[in-house]
């Protein structure tokens, strides 16, 4: 498949199908599963008819040593084209993952025992993923706004949001013990309860297009503005403040709470890492190769900030020390898999997605690499 600058968490509905259409078409020619038959419609649509209620697989291909003392595993999902996305620990000491175009949650262990949940709701598009308080899995559903909510068995209810047309993308636990969303469309960011209480709050900047979102420490969600080339806080109140980037159309898209206590995001069209104190003040470090399009961003096991480069078939690591940073990059066995979600797992591993590769990764750093 052709190397495409396409990054999974593109806002842009049109890019995102056509995207998912070319990655579709692609796999017409798959085998079928042992999980379910894959049908082809006249349209060109992936179709996808379920021979049992989920399915459960361990396909591993020979580990790969990367670049800087790192081996990646690569694990191939039993739904062919599903377009894993988001990943996140789960309570249960698993990775949970959404599946774009499988319309699945996705389960795999540690050992790379994977079990997959089909998604009640046709088309939904699924995005981020995030542990909740309650001890549950929660999700958005882009395409059917609602969010899902998935137990550690499998059990999945779907709320809808009182708002039309919301496309809930990122999501995240806040320090309110409520969940938090994005919603780029209707340029709102939403909260929900346990027991599916919505709130949404409307930012004040037109079409800022938020994105990423994450708690802080000072008891606030902070977010990213795509489109309005700012970092945005809220409060459990309400209240918002947004913080201009110095980089203009920058592209801010995921964001994480860093090993140092700040707010650290990426900056997809301007290929650099950024960092925000929680007083709003703002740090940038080009240090990233040109056409790297960094993404999902997050703390990995040994304190230092990881990242995925969709563009450059990448997972990037950030030593950073005071105002400067030192990276590292780790190519990927397969080539243009599109990673696409990345998360720091409880076995001290990374674990990433692969959208294009539909697979799930898993890089494991020697010991001398972790210092």
């Amino acid at each position: 498949m052709p190397r495409t600058t396409l990054f999974v968490n593109v806002i842009n509905p049109i890019l995102r199908l056509a995207l998912l259409l070319t990655i579709t078409r692609a796999a017409a020619a798959v085998a079928d599963t042992a999980s379910e038959r894959l049908d082809i419609d006249r349209s060109g649509t992936l179709k996808r008819t379920e021979l049992r209620s989920h399915a459960q697989t361990q396909l591993t291909r020979s580990a790969r040593p990367a670049q800087h003392g790192a081996t990646i595993f690569e694990f191939v999902l039993p739904t062919a084209s599903s377009g894993p996305g988001s990943i996140t620990t789960g309570p249960d000491g698993n990775l949970w993952f959404t599946e774009v175009s499988g319309n699945r949650i996705g389960r795999i262990t540690p050992t790379g025992e994977i079990t997959e949940f089909p998604i009640p709701t046709p088309d939904s598009n699924t995005q981020g993923i995030t542990a909740g308080p309650d001890g549950n899995l929660w999700f958005t559903e882009f395409g059917a706004h609602q969010i899902g909510r998935i137990t550690l068995t499998g059990e999945i209810s779907e709320i809808a949001l009182p708002t039309g047309d919301a496309n809930p993308h990122s999501i995240t636990a806040g320090p309110d013990s409520n969940l938090w969303f994005t919603e780029p469309r209707q340029n709102r960011i939403g909260r929900i309860t346990p027991t599916g209480e919505v709130a949404e709050f409307p930012l004040p900047t037109p079409d800022s297009k938020p994105d990423g979102i994450t708690a802080g420490l000072d008891g606030s969600l902070w977010f990213t503005d795509r489109s309005g080339n700012r970092i945005g806080r809220i409060t459990p109140a309400g209240e918002i403040t947004g913080f201009s980037i110095p980089t203009s159309n920058s592209g801010p898209s995921d964001i994480t709470i860093g090993p140092d206590g700040n707010l650290w995001f990426t900056e997809a069209n301007a290929h650099q890492i950024g960092r925000i104190t929680h007083e709003g003040e703002i740090t940038e470090f080009p240090s990233l190769a040109l056409d790297s399009n960094p993404s999902e961003i997050t703390v990995g096991p040994d304190g230092n900030l990881w990242f995925i480069e969709p563009a450059g078939n990448q997972i990037g690591r950030i030593i950073h020390a005071g105002r400067h940073m030192r990276v590292a990059e780790f190519p990927l066995p397969t080539p243009d898999s599109t990673p696409a979600g990345i998360t720091g797992g409880p076995d001290g591993n990374l674990w990433f997605t692969e959208f294009s590769g539909n697979k799930i990764g898993r890089l494991t750093l020697s010991h001398h690499t972790c210092h």
